[in-house]
C-alpha cells in the first residue's frame, strides 16, 4: 500500500524522511502555490512595514527593500525546492549531499532551531492577537484567555502538522481563499487611514540602513523559510520543469508580502502610535484601526494565518529532528516538537517582558549560519546535474560519504565572518549576543557603534561566502560523485 493511500485510510501521513514511492509524487509545479501563498497572505505581513521603518528610511527606501528582499529571498526558497524533485527527500536529507551524511547534522541541527524558534514566534503572536483583540471586545483578556487562547493554537498546530502532507495541502488551499478575504477587507476598510503626503515626505535614511532592512526582509521572509522548501516540493512528479518549481514557489510566497508590507509602509508611516505599537503586539495593534463588528472575522483570520505558518514549521522541523538520528515515527516527532512549541509560548507570553528585541537577535544570529548553509546549497544544486543516488543518502559509504570537510568548513568559516559583521541591536533585552560584530573594527567599518554597524553585512557575506567558496571548490567532488558506480 503507498503512503497515499494508507494516509486515505488512517489520516496521518506515516512517511518521514524515507523516499517517496513514485507512486505518490504526483503534484504538480502548482500545486507549491497554495502552501506558500497561505502561510505569507496574513496581516501580520503589514507589521513588517514597522520594522521597515524603524531603520530611519524613506516610502520609497522601504518599498525597494520590500519588494527586491521578499522576491529574491523567495527565489532562494524555490532554488532549494529543486532539490525535492531531483531526490523525493527532505530538505535536510538531500542536504547530506553536500554536507555527507552524518556531517549534515551540523547545519540539521540549526534548521531544527530556526524552524522551532519561527513556529513559536507565530504561535506567540497568534496568542497576543486574540488577548487584545478580545479587550476591545470588552470580553476577559487576562491570563485565562491567554491560557486557552494558547491551548487552542498549539493544538491546531499541532493536529495538522501530525496528520501530515496530505491534510496540510488540503488545508493551506482552503486558508488561502479565508485569510485573503479578510485581509483584503482589512485594506479595504483602512486604506483611509494612510496620510501620503506625510507618508512620502518622510526622511531618506542611509545606504547603511536600507541595506540593514533588506536583510531584515530577507531573513524574515524567504531565508526564513529556505531550510524546509524542498519538503513541499518532493512530491512533485519527476518530469515536472524545474524552472516551474522556482516560478511557482517564488509566486506564492512573495506575492501577498509585497502587497501587505507596500500597504503596510503607509500605515506605519502614517502613525507613530501604530509604528511603536507593533513592537509588542503586531496583530493586535493593526486590529485598532478596525471597527468593534469586524474584529471577530479579523482574529480567526488572523490567528488560521499564523497557524497555517506554524504547521509548515513544525511539519518540517519533525522532519528535521528524525534525520538528525532521533528515532521516533514522524507523527511523534512533530507532536515532540509541539509540546516544545507550547512551552516556548507560554514563557513569552507569561513571563517575557518583551519578544521583539530577543526575537530579531536570535532572527539574525540563527540567519547567518542559515545563510552559509543556504549558499552552499543554492552553490551545490546549480552545480550538480543528475538526480540524487537516493540509497546513498542514507549510507554513509555511498558516494557522498560521511563527513564533507570542505562544507562544513565553508559553514563554520562563513558563520565566523557572518557573526563579526553583526551586531546585537537589543543590547539590554538580548545580552547574551553582545558578543557579535568583533570585525567590523578590524575591517575598518567603524566598530559596533558605526553606521555599518546596522546593515547587517554578516548574512550576506555569509550567504556570499558560502556560494562561491562551494561553487569552486567542490566542483570535482561533485563530478566524482555523479560518475560514481552506483552500489
Amino acid at each position: 500500500m503507498s503512503d497515499l493511500q494508507e494516509t486515505r485510510r488512517l489520516g496521518v501521513e506515516r512517511t518521514g524522511i524515507e523516499i517517496i514511492d513514485e507512486a505518490d509524487r504526483t503534484a504538480r509545479p502548482a500545486d507549491l502555490f497554495w502552501p506558500w501563498f497561505a502561510a505569507n497572505v496574513s496581516v501580520f505581513g503589514l507589521s513588517y512595514a514597522a520594522f521597515i521603518l524603524a531603520f530611519g528610511i524613506s516610502f520609497w527606501q522601504g518599498l525597494l527593500v520590500a519588494v527586491v528582499g521578499i522576491v529574491a529571498s523567495f527565489a532562494l526558497c524555490g532554488v532549494i525546492a529543486l532539490a525535492g524533485k531531483r531526490g523525493s527527500a527532505p530538505t535536510m536529507v538531500l542536504s547530506r549531499a553536500a554536507f555527507g551524511v552524518e556531517g549534515q547534522k551540523v547545519p540539521g541541527a540549526v534548521s531544527w532551531l530556526v524552524s522551532i524558534g519561527w513556529e513559536t514566534f507565530l504561535a506567540i503572536v497568534a496568542v497576543l492577537a486574540t488577548a487584545t483583540v478580545f479587550e476591545r471586545l470588552g470580553w476577559s483578556s487576562g491570563t485565562s484567555t491567554q491560557v486557552v487562547a494558547t491551548v487552542v493554537v498549539a493544538t491546531l498546530i499541532v493536529a495538522a502538522s501530525v496528520a501530515g502532507y496530505h491534510l496540510i495541502m488540503r488545508l493551506q488551499s482552503w486558508l488561502t481563499w479565508i485569510t485573503g478575504a479578510v485581509t483584503l477587507a482589512y485594506v479595504v476598510m483602512t486604506v483611509d487611514e494612510i496620510d501620503w503626503s506625510g507618508v512620502q515626505g518622510l526622511p531618506s535614511g542611509s545606504d547603511q540602513a536600507v541595506i540593514g532592512a533588506l536583510v531584515m526582509v530577507m531573513t524574515g521572509f524567504g531565508l526564513g523559510w529556505i531550510n524546509i522548501a524542498a519538503d513541499w516540493s518532493r512530491y512533485q512528479r519527476r518530469d515536472a520543469s524545474g524552472r516551474a518549481i522556482v516560478g511557482w514557489n517564488t509566486f506564492g510566497g512573495a506575492l501577498a508580502p509585497c502587497l501587505l508590507v507596500v500597504f503596510g509602509l503607509g500605515l506605519a508611516g502614517s502613525s507613530e502610535e501604530l509604528l511603536l505599537g507593533v513592537a509588542d503586539d503586531p496583530i493586535g495593534t493593526l486590529s485598532t484601526l478596525l471597527p468593534t463588528w469586524f474584529l471577530v472575522p479579523f482574529l480567526l483570520a488572523a490567528v488560521l494565518a499564523l497557524v497555517s505558518g506554524a504547521v509548515l514549521g513544525i511539519y518540517s522541523s519533525g522532519l528535521t529532528l528524525i534525520s538528525l538520528g532521533v528515532r521516533i515515527p514522524r507523527p511523534a516527532a512533530a507532536f515532540v516538537d509541539g509540546v516544545i512549541l507550547t512551552i516556548g509560548t507560554i514563557y513569552v507570553v507569561f513571563f517575557a517582558e518583551s519578544f521583539l528585541g530577543p526575537f530579531q537577535s536570535f532572527l539574525i544570529t540563527l540567519g547567518v549560519p542559515l545563510a552559509a548553509w543556504a549558499g552552499i546549497m543554492i552553490a551545490d544544486i546549480a552545480t550538480r546535474r543528475r538526480d540524487y543516488d537516493e540509497a546513498a543518502l542514507f549510507d554513509a559509504g555511498g558516494r557522498y560519504g560521511s563527513v564533507d570537510v570542505t562544507s562544513l568548513v565553508t559553514m563554520a568559516v562563513a558563520t565566523f565572518v557572518g557573526w563579526g559583521l553583526v551586531v546585537n541591536l537589543f543590547a539590554d533585552e538580548a545580552s547574551w549576543n553582545n558578543w557579535q560584530g568583533y570585525l567590523l573594527g578590524p575591517l575598518g567599518l567603524g566598530g559596533k557603534d558605526g553606521a555599518w554597524a546596522y546593515a547587517n553585512l554578516g548574512v550576506l557575506a555569509a550567504l556570499v561566502i558560502g556560494f562561491l567558496v562551494t561553487l569552486v571548490a567542490r566542483r570535482g567532488t561533485i563530478a566524482r560523485q555523479e560518475s560514481a558506480t552506483v552500489g
